[in-house]
């Protein structure tokens, strides 16, 4: 498994969510990061999802 880094921001750019996520692929830690955001009510925050690489695989602002 790897670990994949989710994170929210308030409009002024504050942190208001930092969780790690394992996924064993990308496509399933976009898919648990979804569901994370959704739960949350974070979707329509700026937020991004980052691979153990860096590679960024979610991104809204």
């Amino acid at each position: 498994m790897k670990v994949y880094k989710l994170t929210a921001y308030e409009p002024k750019g504050k942190v208001i969510m930092d969780e790690s996520i394992e996924a064993a692929t990308d496509e399933d830690a976009i898919e648990k990061g979804q569901i994370i955001l959704e739960g949350k009510k974070l979707l329509e925050t700026t937020h991004r999802l980052a691979s153990p690489s860096g590679k960024l695989l979610l991104f809204h602002s």
